[in-house]
């Protein structure tokens, strides 16, 4: 069967032998569907009985926000590629009795509109009479027409054949007990995070605040001071993007819920001066954080909030370097050495070799990763050696410098004193933009010339290392912009520790230059060398070999959509 960008899961098995049957269902699911994969559950629904069922609410029971958490972390096992969404319309604590209510006594008055039309809609339905195949498909087709607009001819799957045996390990499992214990909720519930890269945790929180929240939902979205210890910060999507995602996610799961989303700056946000606010939604490495808040709160004369605390997500595929949890840091890890987007125009150079112009501030590793590109194969151009160079006595640069600087700038041997040089354009904007006119075009001469004599012999990459690749325009020279970031606390340290310089020194260095979140804004690959050697030549290993997938010419009429390699 062809794949479907987007479908939805209707999950009709009880409560209790549910959890069993989730890693499988989603697992079949990801074989047809390849981006967005909703999920309704329905317990207990029949299709087989010769009848059209009828969505109802479900209760919000505790047993319903155990099964939502394993959902999200076997979708992130099984299908993390798919973007997973479980939906809430049809769970209320106490829908209103028919006959005149002002709330519907039905979960979908009108089919909802989600933000992917379903394509497909599957089920864990276990079919009992293969005869019956044909009637149970049309019923569920109708069933989720009347909850959800679908696209037209909706196309209906059973899983269930395809899913293992799982009646001996159910006939386990405890009977369901008379009651199922019901889940408090709260009128108005808040909830923090960075919310960057929208993962299975932050999807799990989301969803279990929604199952809490009656009326109001208010999530702080980290921003500017709260994101300066975050890993890889400089990776970190814009505010307004992971802003919009969250809103979309919500408004899909739970249109009823009162939402407003809004940056967080500092540790408590709105959290500490809302006084309809009644429960926060912490994780386990978070409830400090909460009880942190309702001890503000007490000293602003509020009562305290109620902390419901969901438990952290493994992560059954992270690394050595990374955290156990499923986390934001792991995944902008993981982006170290792709593809973040993809080549501007570069028609006017020429095909081979490829140029990789890489850069990073002062301290980041940049020559090192340098020389293991170049141990790997590519051709390395050293701009700091070539700037030598054209300082060196009769070049057209010398002549020019001692033009604009003067003479007494003159070594005994007639070269240039680069440190008297330094004290003349130290501070002085204007006098170093004098120096730079000057330099840099010799530099880009020797850059292009090198990059030629490669061309001759047949080389297939070349490396620009780079301190100033973006400041001074080279990358008009280049096919891609790779940078290398560390945080500016280790920098200073590296600098300090390298050069001999203080603590003020190595800061002012630093900025001095363009800051990372500067170089990574025009980069195409990003790495770092925060982490142990080892770590940093598994990422440059990861970026050549992606790279070389990338330039690897390919059939006539073939067309490349992925930008993530």
């Amino acid at each position: 069967m062809s794949m479907f960008s987007t479908g939805i899961l209707v999950l009709t098995s009880p409560l209790q032998t549910l959890p069993l049957r989730i890693a499988p269902a989603l697992s079949s699911a990801a074989q047809l569907v390849e981006r967005t994969l909703y999920v309704h559950l329905h317990p207990g629904l029949n299709l087989g009985n010769g009848s059209q069922p009828r969505a109802v609410f479900i209760p919000p029971a505790v047993d319903l926000s155990t099964i939502i958490s394993r959902l999200y972390s076997n979708a992130a096992d099984v299908c993390g590629h798919l973007d997973v969404r479980v939906l809430l319309t049809n769970v209320r604590a106490q829908p209103a009795p028919c006959g005149g209510a002002a709330t519907p006594s039905c979960p979908f008055p009108t089919p909802q509109s989600l933000s992917h039309s379903p394509e497909v809609v599957l089920t864990d339905f276990p079919l009992q009479d293969p005869a019956q195949s044909r009637q149970v498909t049309q019923c569920l087709q109708r069933y989720t027409g009347h909850c959800y607009v679908c696209s037209p001819g909706l196309p209906s799957v059973l899983l269930h054949p395809q899913l293992p045996g799982l009646q001996e390990n159910e006939e386990g499992l405890k009977e369901p007990e008379e009651k199922a214990e019901v889940l408090q909720t709260y009128s108005d519930v808040v909830v923090g995070g960075t919310f960057d890269r929208l993962h299975g945790a932050h999807r799990t929180l989301l969803n279990v605040s929604c199952l809490l929240a009656s009326r109001r939902f208010l999530v702080c979205v980290c921003d500017q001071a709260m994101l300066k210890k975050k890993v890889l910060r400089e990776l970190v999507e814009p505010y307004a993007l992971r802003a919009q995602r969250v809103q979309e996610f919500l408004q899909d799961i739970k249109p009823s819920l009162q939402v407003k989303i809004m940056p967080l700056e500092d540790p408590y946000g709105v959290s500490v001066v809302d006084p309809l606010l009644q429960c926060i939604v912490v994780s386990e490495e978070t409830r400090r954080g909460g009880e942190a808040v309702n001890k503000k709160r007490i000293e602003n004369g509020f009562p305290p909030l109620v902390l419901h605390e969901i438990q952290l997500l493994k992560d059954a595929h992270h690394s050595e370097t990374e955290e156990e949890k499923i986390s934001s840091s792991s995944l902008r890890s993981r982006l170290l050495g792709t593809l973040l987007t993809p080549p501007k125009d570069t028609s006017h150079l020429a095909p081979r070799p490829y140029v990789i112009g890489l850069t990073g501030g002062s301290g980041s590793g940049k020559s090192s990763i340098a020389r293991q590109l170049e141990a790997l194969g590519a051709v390395r151009v050293d701009c700091d050696k070539l700037g030598h160079e054209v300082y060196q006595a009769g070049t057209a640069a010398y002549h020019r410098v001692l033009e604009e600087f003067g003479p007494d700038l003159l070594n005994e041997d007639k070269t240039i004193n680069r440190r008297a040089l330094g004290g003349k354009v130290f501070g002085n904007q204007e006098r170093l933009k004098a120096l730079t006119d000057i330099v840099w075009p010799e530099i880009a001469l020797l850059v292009e010339k090198r990059i030629s004599r490669a061309r001759e012999e047949g080389e297939q990459v070349c490396v620009l290392d780079a301190a100033v690749l973006q400041e001074a325009g080279w990358t008009r020279m280049v096919h891609e912009v790779w940078v290398t970031v560390i945080p500016e606390e280790e920098a200073v340290v590296r600098i300090s520790e390298r050069d001999g310089l203080t603590t003020e020194e190595a800061l002012r260095r630093l900025q001095s230059q363009w800051s990372n979140a500067e170089q990574v804004a025009h980069a195409n690959v990003v790495l770092s060398t925060l982490w142990e050697p080892e770590v940093t030549r598994k990422q440059v290993l990861k970026a050549w070999n992606l790279l070389q997938k990338r330039i690897q010419p390919r059939p006539e009429g073939h067309v490349s959509t992925s930008s993530q390699q």
